[in-house]
């Protein structure tokens, strides 16, 4: 229940922002509860480390707070209660006994009824405002949606790789997989009509890395045929159908073009994205061991603007737009290698048994933070949403002969260990 809370308040954050707070709270108070009751194991002990890990990303956060100045030291705890969910959510989990597969798909199912119906309500809306809204992609703007469109460009890639596995299964009644084939359809086509640079960037990528699985893996040549004459032709048919995907594209490319213009980051996304990194890397190079503080960034990347880029506004001022480039600012090289550590240790760990939704969130994710510093929004969406697909798919098991048709949930428990 709380899960499924977590998962709804990702589209009621900006009028119910303590929604998912009573979401991660009430999940750790249940997780102290099965302990206090005893509730016996289902798991190897020895795993639960893999949840524990995650941690480490709110402990480099917290002690930041040693290398913070004292004038934003409310900064500093507005930061640690932001990232109280890489403390709470692998917390409960680990306290937790595993779970049945069949929780499992409801909260996967959950989450795509959602995305499917933000993104028809976001059509909608497009369709009531064509033209307006045509014309703010050619203004480095995009048509609103819920979440904000950066993330929900993400959950709508995710949501595509649940439908498609969830509508390929053979255990699932005609009229449902139907449906889901639908859904899915429609969400590949929105994907497009919202044209955000990275979800499309991560659905093509997953789609390559598909199209060399069924080929080479499995040798289904007609199925990885198929996909990879999708992903070059959905581009193509966007480019002429919607003109919300050909405004971004011309906008993109007059960006690029105007990106030693340092004036232009005023009012050209990507020219602002450029002139952040940057920043960045001088940052990097002044403190390349544990970082300026993530409190205190603002302040020194503000005064490495004024130093190096006049021309651009104090509005205009950026922080560094890559989730790795972020944390080296933040916490230094020391605090990058304790970040990466720990965000990527179950997805190493569990390499070798993880099952295919696991993977895909994780490159899902890794691929934003190329562009976006994702997990240190002034909203929790970029966190909670991380988090959540991680921890449950580690959390989940294949039950005694009872193999789940749609995928392998679980990323580490054999059929052996969940007999025994």
């Amino acid at each position: 229940m709380f899960c499924g809370i977590i998962l709804i308040s990702f589209f009621t954050m900006s009028f119910m922002p303590l929604f998912s707070k009573i979401g991660v709270c009430g999940l750790f108070a249940t997780a102290l509860l099965y302990q206090k009751l005893g509730v016996k194991e289902t798991v190897c002990v020895s795993n639960k480390h893999v949840y524990l890990v995650l941690i480490g990303v709110f402990i480099i956060h917290l002690v930041a707070g040693i290398n913070t100045e004292a004038v934003h030291s409310k900064a500093f705890w507005s930061d640690i209660a932001l990232q109280l969910p890489f403390l709470l959510m692998p917390l409960s989990f680990a306290l937790l006994p595993t779970w049945p597969s069949s929780y499992l798909r409801r909260l996967y199912l959950l989450f795509f009824c959602l995305v499917v119906l933000s993104a028809a309500a976001s059509t909608v809306h497009y369709l009531q405002h064509t033209v307006e809204i045509n014309k703010l992609y050619s203004q480095s703007q995009i048509m609103p949606t819920v979440p904000d469109y950066i993330r929900f460009s993400l959950m709508v890639t995710f949501a595509t790789v649940i439908g498609t596995l969830y509508s390929s299964s053979n255990g699932r009644a005609y009229g449902i997989r139907l449906s889901m084939k639908a859904s899915t359809g429609f969400l590949v086509l929105y994907l497009y009509l919202l044209a955000v640079r990275s979800g499309l960037g991560a659905f093509t990528i997953l789609g390559i890395l598909s199209v060399g699985w069924l080929i080479i893996k499995k040798r289904r040549y007609r199925q990885g045929a198929l996909l990879g004459i999708l992903l070059v032709v959905m581009p193509s048919i966007s480019f002429l159908y919607f003109p919300t995907f050909r405004n971004k594209y011309y906008n993109t490319e007059y960006d690029v073009a105007h990106v030693k213009t340092t004036s232009s980051a005023n009012n050209l996304s990507l020219v602002g994205r450029y002139y952040s990194y940057q920043v960045g890397v001088r940052l990097v190079q002044k403190n390349p061991w544990f970082g300026v503080g993530k409190a205190d960034m603002k302040k020194e990347i503000g005064h490495f603007y004024q130093q190096d880029y006049p021309d651009i506004d104090p509005s205009s001022y950026l922080m560094p737009h890559n989730q790795f480039l972020y944390c080296c600012v933040a916490f230094g090289g020391i605090g990058l290698l304790i970040f990466s550590y720990s965000f990527y240790y179950p997805l190493f760990r569990m390499r070798q048994q993880a099952s295919f939704l696991f993977i895909a969130h994780y490159i899902i994710v890794s691929l934003s933070f190329i562009a976006e510093f994702t997990l240190d929004q002034e909203s929790q969406i970029g966190i909670l949403y991380t988090l959540i697909f991680i921890l449950l798919s580690l959390a989940s098991f294949i039950q005694a002969g009872q193999a789940d048709p749609i995928l392998n949930w679980g990323p580490y428990i054999s059929h052996k260990q969940a007999t025994d």
